[in-house]
């Protein structure tokens, strides 16, 4: 099932499965444009429930951006740490690789790997499928699709986005196999020398509070906690 864009006036946000799961059915609001409001939230709600999907989830948003979602009936699914970091001239320099590392486009025909990798990375909830990957690479105008191969072998993927001068980094996902080893930090900053290079002032990244492997990387790339988090947001849909 494909996703599809639902609109109310200035508003924009995208609806689809989430990840993969029949019954749940996720709101992404469009970077660039107003907070949904209950009206736009519940125009995404009509069309998932058409859809036939029976719990709506959303995608993690900001405090402001989740006004419309409780006044609709949401509630707080999880809460996420979200960090930020500038970009600086420095990013613009080379990007030190581990030793039997290359970092490289990614293709489609590397899709079924980084599902594996994807999955060994991340629990049920937060894994992504073929449409959760397409997904974050047009989250935003802009992205960068990369993959770290040990030989023939993936051990890792990243996707950065960028809206006009923000960066995001949609997904990183490193192989426990060679987790602390550097391609986590050279994926990071890979996307952090393709937004320099493209005049971003910065970028930012979520990851769940759980997650204290991410945090501990980002923290060290130094990515800065931002106070207000971000949250995921769902509500079960009406029969």
């Amino acid at each position: 099932m494909t996703s599809a864009l639902v609109t109310e006036g200035a508003e924009r946000a995208r609806v689809g499965p989430w990840h993969g799961d029949a019954r749940v059915g996720c709101v992404t609001p469009q970077p660039g444009c107003p907070p949904l409001s209950v009206r736009g939230v519940q125009r995404c709600l009509e069309a998932l429930h058409r859809l036939g999907f029976r719990e709506a989830i959303t995608a993690a948003i900001s405090p402001n951006e989740s006004a419309g979602f409780f006044a609709a009936g949401f509630t707080v699914t999880e809460h996420l740490h979200l960090l930020e970091r500038l970009v600086t001239n420095d990013d613009r320099g080379a990007v030190a690789v581990p030793t039997g590392i290359t970092l490289a486009r990614g293709h489609k025909r590397d899709l079924d790997d980084l599902l594996g990798v994807d999955a060994r990375c991340f629990g049920e909830f937060w894994r992504l499928d073929k449409a959760g990957i397409a997904d974050a690479r047009t989250a935003t105008a802009y992205a960068r699709f990369r993959v770290a191969r040990r030989g023939d072998e993936i051990v890792g993927y990243a996707i950065t986005g960028r809206q006009g001068r923000t960066g995001y980094l949609q997904r990183l996902a490193v192989d426990p196999s060679v987790r602390r080893g550097g391609v986590g930090t050279a994926l990071v900053l890979d996307g952090a020398r393709w937004l320099a290079r493209r005049y971003a002032h910065s970028v930012l990244v979520n990851t769940q509070e759980s997650n204290a492997t991410a945090l501990a990387l980002y923290e060290s790339l130094q990515f800065r906690l931002k106070p207000e988090g971000l949250n995921v947001l769902s509500t079960s849909l009406a029969s």
